[in-house]
């Protein structure tokens, strides 16, 4: 039974004007929530009604004076709020799934930064909320809507790649050495985020194996490696590293056709599309039932694609409007989020296992929104 605060949370979404602003409230304010707050506060889609933390003057400080956005430390004061049609959430993984129902039980719509939860229960226990509720429930993977990972989405989905063949991805630099999560929960989030955005079939590799490394003695993995068999035999690959005392981001994805390399800290040249590969022109058996295989080089030319500059964020927080005024699923909703959450389960596991491969279970397909 649907309790009184969600059916007046639909009723005003449905009889509102659809092309009024939504209003919202973040729930936390330390590292990642002034983003959060200062892309809501500048969107013509959301009018930022009030900031929760326990630190009320910290949110305070991140409003500035005379702001007119009510700060509170009481998370039931802005559930009670009328006004407050959609929740964001980030606070520590730990407490997403219980500031996520309580505010989805409330009738509000849910974004949450990543990871979606700290476990695979509870971001499941997530999802079906939302679903139940029909509401939205969106993962905070901001990546995915950074120009660039827009782009790779578009050639890898128009096939101008060709057939995937391999994905390496590397994330490092000089910490920081988080005192709660590993290097894998830590930094891996974002690059499995974006294989789960761009591959055609989402991130469902038939299974994961993960090494790491603690040679500092911090009591938890520093340095990490992800191998990720995919369907049709490609293969991910993910480095993440605290230590290095370099800062790389960036990824290759290898197709049959082309092969496209993105470097996130060259702002001249994000995207290069190379016309270069390897092709099988002839495989032959042996009397001895030896295969012998011809192989050629493709050399052809080099692109790099234009890339309008925007904030990655402010299209996060129109993507979340608009799935809530059309009905429908955010592109990065919360069965993405959960996709990310198996994987990175299936690493600790396989961590625990000396990086033995671990299998994934068979995962649910997006969901649909019930209206």
């Amino acid at each position: 039974m649907l309790d009184a605060a969600y059916i007046r949370g639909r009723r005003h979404i449905m009889t509102a004007d659809v092309t009024a602003p939504f209003g919202v409230a973040v729930v936390g304010a330390g590292y990642w929530g002034p983003n959060l707050i200062r892309n809501f506060r500048t969107s013509r889609d959301w009018d930022l009604v009030a900031v929760c933390d326990l630190d009320t003057e910290r949110a305070e400080a991140v409003l500035g004076a005379r702001s007119g956005v009510l700060v509170t430390d009481s998370l039931d004061e802005v559930l009670a709020r009328d006004d407050v049609n959609a929740v964001a959430i980030a606070t520590p993984a730990r407490t997403h799934q219980a500031i996520a129902e309580a505010a989805l039980r409330a009738g509000k719509h849910v974004l949450v930064e990543k990871p979606l939860a700290d476990s695979v229960a509870a971001g499941r226990s997530m999802v079906e909320t939302a679903t139940e509720l029909g509401l939205v429930l969106m993962t905070d993977h901001t990546f995915c809507y950074t120009p660039a990972v827009q782009k790779i989405r578009e050639l890898v989905h128009s096939g101008s790649l060709g057939e995937i063949l391999f994905v390496d991805s590397v994330r490092i630099n000089l910490g920081l050495v988080q005192p709660d999560v590993d290097v894998f929960w830590d930094l891996a989030p974002h690059d499995l985020s974006i294989l789960d955005y761009v591959l055609p079939d989402g991130l469902r590799p038939t299974g994961v194996a993960a090494q790491g490394a603690d040679p500092i003695r911090a009591g938890k993995s520093c340095v990490g490696y992800l191998s990720l068999p995919l369907p049709g035999g490609a293969l991910a690959h993910v480095h993440v590293n605290w230590l290095s005392p370099t800062k790389i981001r960036q990824m290759v994805v290898g197709g049959s056709e082309r092969t496209l390399v993105w470097d996130d800290l060259n702002p001249q040249q994000r995207l290069s599309v190379f016309d270069r590969g390897v092709d099988l022109v002839q495989q032959t058996v042996d009397s001895a039932d030896r295969r012998t295989a011809s192989i050629s080089y493709r050399l052809g030319d080099t692109w790099a694609p234009a890339l309008p500059e925007r904030e990655a964020l402010g299209q996060m927080v129109t993507e979340f409007a608009a799935s809530i005024r059309e009905g429908r699923p955010p592109a990065t909703d919360g069965a993405a989020g959960l996709r990310v959450l198996s994987v990175l389960e299936a690493a600790a596991t396989s961590l625990r296992a000396r990086g033995a491969q671990v299998e994934i279970a068979e995962q649910a397909p997006a969901l649909e929104l019930v209206r």
